[in-house]
């Protein structure tokens, strides 16, 4: 880890760097934290529950606070399929300028002061705030509350609620409506309800402001002024602000917090510059902590987890016009190549469940006939450089999906490039990077995204240009393990370098400090082995009857390690060549490489280390614990290393890990070893047919009864 003045100093670097270049590349983030030491539903697979809910007003209420002029606003969130109502959704509504949003009382959530709200009060002093501000204005009852519409100019002819429907329409948070129905016709027309009602709110009765729909934030802003003043005039204590979602540009800053399956997920303002992204992001993720919640999961045996959302970085510009995909229109096309010629980008920082039924599909992880498709895109836009933005997304859109048609899971999500499907939302000029898992601080969300808008950068002033790569099976061979990933890396840093636009010491050390994959390392006889958790592609189960919503069942039984090789401190590398690795009796044809520490041997292992109870191959048991032998002949003992899924006595752990120290200790545990007599190793098995490839050995293949190595007395 670096130290933090350091960091900011090599994150300030950056900035002046893309600064002195001319660009202007936003940056925001989506950090999910859950609660690690639950099992209930809504900390495992649900979205919505009561302790969820708890804890997000409880970061909401200390953000909030730390914003003096912050509005907190409750809009209506999400509805997905299958979900009876859309989910609850907390804002925070701040000005870029350090001018106050809001002046006027709290919500509840920041505040104890209690009197009774005299909503007639409170409606008239509203009439009369917005009459001196010029709108025009008419107040009348609805059902069961009180209603205000208004619009900017005095002399509009606002709509009767007598003859006219509109204005006495349900609150929008009331019944549950189809996503696509909120809309606020009203507003399209120039015309502002405002409904006023009160709420039960922690044994007190709270009055509430039903936002509408506004487009402009100068005219947002206004009216949460003279709302804020006629409040403070009517003497409440508290105020609920909710209803539509407010307007944003680059004067002001938007954060939610809303639920998701299994986090809170936490929809961060975007930033000009890294700085300011890293110390919004240590302000988050310290009041996720306060509130009990974290940005990863520990398992009993000290496997590392993610904290079940994911921690995508997104990139735009001040405004969708302004969006540096459009300004240099060939950015991302440039950059949907680079991104497929470097699979570090997709693998090296991603979440668990990665592949082509994944959270993050790369374009290239359909089949041929996409890849193909996918080429001659982005050979027609080579051709026709594009000068609009629906040409550049209506070109890559088809491609950005997962195999049935998903844009929501491609690994470059364009869903808000320039989408016309999704109105209000789709056509901010956006790119999202979603193969990143929640990263475990700040520092290390920074550095990923120094790194990816250093690519960004580079890619815009034209400084790399890459081709188009076809991995084929080496995309979930070669780059399933972590020593190839980290070899790609380095390559994506000597490109930076040599665009003049390289990171510093402190950003490469967080990019490199990868503290959930190792397992063990272990010194023999003049020889050191590692033992790295590699990346697995976990099969989607099309026919299982409980694919509904928006959960998929995946058969995870299958897992991979990495098995590298190196010298001792003081052996030379000549001597790696007398040392033999054996996984089941199976001589690995370790791969001779170079690494960043000097020669190293390198192979995979894939096996089955559980048997589900729905998945595939009903025929294939468990296949743990894994047994190693580390031979060389020349020595007149062999080191047998037997990895274990659990403890290998089979007892129960006492508890979860109690951080992630305490973790890496149980995964070495399950790293058992003894030495055994030269005399006593077993004769070499043969290869099972079909279970080499070029850099792991799939012992899924094996017969059960492969393996010599018995417990012995």
């Amino acid at each position: 880890m670096t130290e933090a003045g350091e960091l900011e100093s090599a994150v300030a670097a950056h900035d002046a760097a893309l600064a002195a270049l001319g660009l202007d590349i936003w940056v925001g983030n989506e950090p999910t934290f859950t609660d690690r030491y639950s099992h209930a539903d809504e900390w495992t697979a649900a979205a919505l529950g009561p302790d969820k809910l708890r804890r997000a007003e409880q970061v909401v209420a200390q953000w909030g606070a730390e914003q003096p002029g912050c509005a907190v606003l409750r809009s209506i969130g999400r509805k997905y399929p299958g979900e009876t109502s859309p989910r609850w959704s907390f804002g925070l509504y701040t000005r870029r300028d350090g001018g106050a949003a809001w002046s006027g009382p709290c919500d509840p959530l920041l505040t104890r002061k209690t009197a009774p709200a005299d909503l007639d009060v409170f409606q008239a002093k509203l009439d009369a705030a917005f009459a001196s501000q010029g709108f025009a204005r008419r107040t009348f009852l609805g059902p069961g509350d009180r209603r205000i519409l208004v619009a900017p100019d005095p002399a509009a002819p606002l709509p009767d609620p007598a003859h006219d429907g509109r204005p006495s329409r349900p609150s929008i948070h009331g019944p549950p409506t189809a996503e696509k129905t909120l809309r606020d016709d009203l507003a399209n027309e120039g015309f502002y309800l405002l409904i006023v009602s009160s709420r039960e709110e922690s044994g007190q009765t709270v009055a509430c402001v039903e936002l509408p729909a506004v487009d402009d934030v100068a005219l947002f802003l206004l009216m949460m002024s003279i709302i804020s003043g006629a409040a403070d005039a009517s003497g409440l204590p508290s105020l609920i602000l909710c209803g539509f979602s407010p307007p944003v540009d680059a004067s002001v800053r938007w954060t939610t917090v809303t639920p998701d399956p299994a986090v809170v997920e936490i929809n961060m303002a975007p930033h000009r510059t890294v700085l300011g992204f890293l110390r919004d992001n240590r302000r988050c993720y310290a009041m996720a902590a306060a509130a009990g919640l974290e940005p990863y999961r520990l398992h009993f045996n000290g496997a590392v987890a993610d904290s079940g959302g994911g921690g995508q970085i997104t990139f735009g510009g001040p405004s969708p016009s302004r969006s540096p995909f459009f300004l240099e229109p060939r950015l991302l096309p440039r950059l949907i190549r680079y991104a497929l010629r470097h699979p570090a980008l997709s693998y090296l920082f991603a979440h668990d469940y990665i592949g082509a039924s994944g959270q993050s599909v790369r374009p290239d992880e359909h089949c041929a006939d996409a890849h193909g498709e996918l080429k001659l895109a982005l050979a027609l836009l080579d051709r026709h450089v594009p000068s609009d933005p629906a040409t550049i997304w209506s070109s890559l859109a088809p491609s950005l999906t997962d195999p049935v048609g998903n844009s929501h899971r491609a690994e470059l999500n364009i869903e808000k490039l320039w989408n016309p499907y999704q109105p209000g939302r789709g056509q901010l000029g956006l790119v999202e990077f979603r193969a990143f898992r929640m990263q475990h601080t700040p520092e290390r969300a920074a550095a990923l995204a120094t790194l990816l808008r250093a690519i960004l950068a580079m890619l815009t002033t034209g400084a790399c240009r890459a081709e188009l790569v076809d991995w084929g099976a080496a995309l979930h061979d070669r780059f399933a393990l972590p020593f190839y990933l980290e070899a790609d890396l380095r390559e994506v840093l000597g490109d930076l370098e040599t665009a003049n636009l390289g990171l510093a010491r402190a950003l490469r050390a967080e990019l490199e400090n990868d503290g959930c994959r190792p397992w063990s390392e272990i010194e023999f006889e003049g020889c050191v082995i590692t033992i790295r958790r590699a990346l697995e592609f976990w099969s989607l189960l099309g026919d299982a009857s409980n694919q509904q919503g928006t959960t998929r069942l995946v058969d995870a039984s299958s897992s991979r390690v990495e098995l590298a090789l190196r010298p001792a401190k003081d052996e030379g590398a000549e001597a790696l060549g007398s040392w033999q690795l054996r996984a089941e009796g199976i001589d690995l044809p370790m791969r001779a490489e170079s690494g960043a520490g000097g020669p190293v041997r390198v192979f995979g292992v894939r096996y089955r280390s559980f048997a589900p109870t729905v998945g595939m191959h009903p025929l294939l048991g468990a296949q743990v614990p894994v047994r190693l032998l580390l031979v060389n002949r020349a020595k007149a003992e062999a080191l047998e290393i037997a990895l274990h899924e659990w403890r290998p006595d089979g007892q129960a752990y006492d508890g979860l890990p109690a951080d992630l120290g305490a973790a890496a200790e149980r995964r070495a545990a399950r790293c058992v070893r003894r030495r055994i007599a030269l005399n006593q190793v077993p004769a070499v098995r043969p290869v099972p047919l079909g279970s080499l490839s070029e850099y792991s050995l799939d012992l899924r293949y094996a017969p059960a009864s492969l393996s010599d190595f018995e417990p012995r007395s």
